[in-house]
């Protein structure tokens, strides 16, 4: 098959027409092999179309496939911030099983504004995706209106919305049981002796951080502690940097435990608390939420509750693409990992 340009400059890209002369075969019999159709091609005829389109360099068309399907191979993923580990983490599961069903995984950041999360839908919409997984964390148990209508629509065009945690509404959800994880840590850390302590929130609202600093104050109230006061900022290093500051401010006696709604505000905190002269630790005592792999790096280890992220993102994925799902699943295990920056007090 080789020669199959030779000695003339091609100046428009090769077609199926093209491919189909090249391989000696229908145009249907191409479009079968390239364009992913069910039906079933011989094999000497599906080599055949193969090395003929690599040779002449060919590729299949997205858009016009999207526009006969109704849906592109696009698993379209909608995160808070893409610099966040946690996301970064949910990110490559989604990633690892987009592979395997040979989809193409676009992302698009919300920087958690519902209105800039609209806009995205919309946009996103426009590419006809395979499934669209929403994993910023939402506000309320239902959707912004018009997410809401565009969900309808690419569910009416055969794509699948699946939504991380609470407030899916009618949407498939992957689970993750935060305020139960949140009250094993609290329930753990007041076995550890540990009487006071202090919360670094997001604001009030957000269902994540809601759920963890409610679940925490449950877990460490029935082992005889008390929350004295939840700083509200965000979920970014900075923010528990700055809660953290505020809070040492105010004043903070040794032996109190700061909990913080995600590792990456524990790690600011730290960062604050030696900033101020204080150790984390034998002084300050802090722990974290979802052990992204920096909280083992630091010093001393973080404290924190470990979510399967990568597992989070794959079962996202398969919910949206797999045609049965259990709805009554069960919440993906969380555990609690009592590291050096909560040692067990005297």
């Amino acid at each position: 098959m080789s020669g199959i340009a030779s000695g003339r400059a091609r100046t428009s890209a090769p077609t199926l027409h093209d491919v189909a002369r090249a391989a000696g075969v229908s145009l249907a019999t191409a479009s079968r092999v390239l364009n992913g159709s069910t039906r079933n091609v011989a094999e000497s005829y599906r080599e055949r179309v193969e090395a003929a389109a690599a040779e002449l360099g060919y590729t299949a068309n997205l858009s016009a496939q999207a526009t006969a399907r109704g849906t592109s191979e696009i698993i379209a993923l909608l995160v808070a911030d893409i610099a966040d580990p946690y996301f970064a983490q949910i990110a490559a599961g989604v990633a690892r099983g987009a592979d395997e069903a040979g989809l193409v995984m676009t992302i698009a950041v919300t920087e958690r504004d519902p209105e800039r999360e609209a806009r995205l839908v919309r946009a996103l919409r426009g590419q006809q995706p395979r499934g669209l997984i929403l994993a910023a964390s939402r506000t309320s148990e239902s959707m912004h209106p018009s997410i809401r209508t565009d969900v309808d629509a690419l569910a009416a065009a055969g794509a699948r919305t699946v939504a991380l945690g609470r407030g899916a509404d009618r949407l498939r959800s992957v689970l993750i049981d935060n305020a139960r994880g949140a009250r094993d840590l609290g329930r753990a850390l007041g076995t550890y002796g540990y009487r006071r302590a202090i919360v670094l929130a997001a604001g009030e609202g957000i269902l994540t951080s809601d759920d963890r600093s409610a679940g925490f104050a449950e877990g460490f109230a029935d082992a005889g502690g008390v929350v004295l006061k939840v700083y509200r900022g965000g979920f970014t290093r900075e923010s528990g940097a700055s809660l953290m500051t505020q809070a040492l401010t105010d004043g903070i006696q040794p032996g109190t435990l700061v909990f913080a709604i995600s590792d990456l505000v524990a790690i600011g905190a730290m960062s604050a608390v030696r900033d101020a002269g204080r150790d984390v630790g034998s002084d300050i005592a802090v722990c974290g939420f979802d052990d992204i792999p920096a909280g083992r790096d630091v010093t001393p280890a973080l404290t924190t509750v470990s979510v399967p992220l990568d597992q989070v993102g794959y079962s996202a994925l398969r919910a949206a693409v797999d045609e049965e799902w259990d709805a009554a699943a069960s919440p993906l295990a969380l555990s609690v990992l009592l590291r050096g920056s909560t040692p067990l007090l005297p």
